[in-house]
């Protein structure tokens, strides 16, 4: 009997220890995986923000709300680089010069054949060429996967959210915002269930977004992304 009894408060002891070692343990294997896997969703939320600002350059100033468009552009648009030779004087640029009207008289000259008024303005070695070289080439890294954009990581195929707002501010001028995000549910559904509560309740009580979420078509953020 003695025996016995020895058996299960020494099951017990061990059955205590497993259990306060899980609730050490828990919250903090949680919190590892967890930044591990933000690690990577961030990187992927990074990578659709630089393709939406490539993307307004070359479309009036806005974003889309369609990856089938995003990717389309990162892997068959091209982007303009201007290549540059002179530069403005102070005197020039004191006298009323820019760049802009430098650029116009050269293509004037350049129509009619007279020189002259460009020669006057000391601009014969002021050059601006427009070359067009594929995005792929400029912001991403030889042997980017741009269909990878739509996915989050961890999210077994889903894909990020995405929208887009234009908009006007209050002095008339246009507004274009995009916002792309992902719940905490998509890339750590699979944790500890309570832990992942816990999490959401935190974010909840603090008024913030329960994932990560880059830009805001709320509140211009200057495309911060929330873990910025």
């Amino acid at each position: 009997m003695k025996t016995v009894i020895n058996i299960v408060l020494a099951l017990c002891a061990i059955g205590l220890i497993y259990v306060c070692y899980g609730s050490i343990m828990g919250p903090i294997n949680f919190e590892n995986t967890k930044k591990a896997r933000e690690k990577e969703v961030i990187a992927r939320l990074i990578n659709i923000r630089k393709a939406q600002q490539e993307f307004r350059t070359v479309n009036e100033g806005k974003y889309t709300a369609s990856f089938d468009t995003l990717i389309d552009f990162v892997k068959n648009g091209k982007l303009p680089l201007v290549r540059k030779e002179g530069s403005l004087t102070d005197a020039q640029l004191e006298a009323g010069m820019t760049e802009k009207k430098a650029m116009k008289l050269i293509e004037k000259a350049k129509k009619t054949g007279n020189w002259k008024e460009v020669e006057k303005e000391g601009l014969m070695n002021f050059k601006r060429d427009t070359m067009w070289i594929a995005v792929l080439d400029t912001i991403f890294p030889k042997g980017f996967n741009a269909d990878s954009l739509r996915y989050v990581p961890f999210g077994n195929g889903t894909e990020f959210e995405m929208v887009t707002r234009s908009d006007t501010t209050k002095s008339g001028a246009p507004l274009n915002l995009f916002q792309a995000q992902t719940p905490y549910e998509t890339y750590i559904g699979d944790l500890d269930h309570q832990q992942l509560v816990n999490l959401k309740d935190v974010q909840t009580k603090l008024g913030k977004y329960c994932g990560l979420r880059v830009c805001d078509i709320e509140t211009p953020n200057n495309n911060a992304g929330n873990w910025e």
